[in-house]
């Protein structure tokens, strides 16, 4: 019969591959590096295969180190939710999570308030950035945990919500009607934008980008002050905006995909808690604050 992997094997392998550098997920596991170089270099010898090559300090990951990932994170996974399963910890401790600000001033804040009223012993630090740096900050050990829109690299992403995007005016404003149409968008890499632009394009819209900003009120503040048209979530729309549609030759958008992305050692406990009441309360207070 052959013997079980070692998840501690797993979870420090998983670790590596989320922030390319052993001394970073030595850091982030509590071990020296010699112990983490040890883990890998058993993991390798029991799979028969090389999972990360050192090319100086950056640690990249084989193809077959590809494949082991997405199935190490599945089981670190299942092994947290059975500790869980039979734990009767006190949760407390402190988790770092990164929202983007699309869902940071009307959304979030009910959710982290409901979830600090009945785990009072665990404190949540909250910062905002765009989804792109949200990605780049739970690989570098600056999250626990983010909220992010999918669109770029969301392979491990929990999908917690999918809401239709609209096409925004001020209710007031003209800017539909100006020609070449101005757009108030996010910066370059947001996929909001990338498909905003696909879109105009594919309807051979006379368009320019007008306003860019990677602050979701910054775009709202220029829409509803009339300087272009632009591009939300249906949750962050408000009562003082108009929508347009094919009616008014505005063509159709994607849905917007938010998912839950954790670092490979947030899981089980506190993580576990937060992760579940995010997403069996996502859209309860959606539906409220619409």
């Amino acid at each position: 019969m052959t013997s079980p992997l070692d998840l501690d094997q797993l979870q420090t392998f998983a670790v590596i591959a989320d922030c390319g550098s052993f001394t970073e997920a030595a850091r982030r596991v509590f071990k020296t590096q010699s112990a983490v170089s040890m883990q890998i270099k058993r993991l390798e010898e029991r799979l028969g295969t090389t999972l990360l090559i050192r090319e100086g300090r950056r640690v990249t990951v084989t193809q077959a180190g590809e494949t082991l990932y997405h199935r190490a994170r599945r089981m670190l996974q299942i092994n947290a939710d059975i500790i869980d399963l039979f734990s009767n910890e006190d949760l407390s401790g402190t988790i770092h999570i990164g929202i983007p600000d699309d869902y940071a001033v009307r959304i979030l804040p009910l959710v982290l308030s409901s979830f600090q009223k009945t785990h009072p012993k665990i404190q949540i630090d909250v910062r905002c950035q765009p989804s792109e740096e949200l990605l780049v900050g739970v690989r570098s050990g600056k999250y626990d945990m983010i909220i992010f829109t999918q669109g770029t690299n969301h392979k491990f992403g929990e999908l917690v919500r999918t809401e239709p995007m609209h096409w925004v005016v001020g209710k007031d404003s003209e800017a539909d009607k100006m020609v070449p149409l101005p757009i108030a968008c996010g910066n370059k890499d947001c996929c909001w934008r990338l498909s905003a632009e696909d879109a105009l394009n594919d309807a051979e819209l006379d368009f320019r980008i007008a306003y860019t900003s990677s602050n979701a009120t910054a775009i709202t503040s220029a829409v509803n002050a009339g300087l272009a048209i632009g591009l939300l979530c249906e949750s962050s729309i408000t009562s003082d905006m108009r929508t347009l549609g094919p009616a008014e030759g505005m063509p159709a958008i994607p849905d917007a995909e938010i998912a839950l992305l954790r670092a490979s050692n947030a899981y089980g406990g506190i993580y576990n808690a937060l992760a579940k009441h995010i997403k069996e309360s996502l859209e309860t207070l959606i539906e409220e604050a619409a």
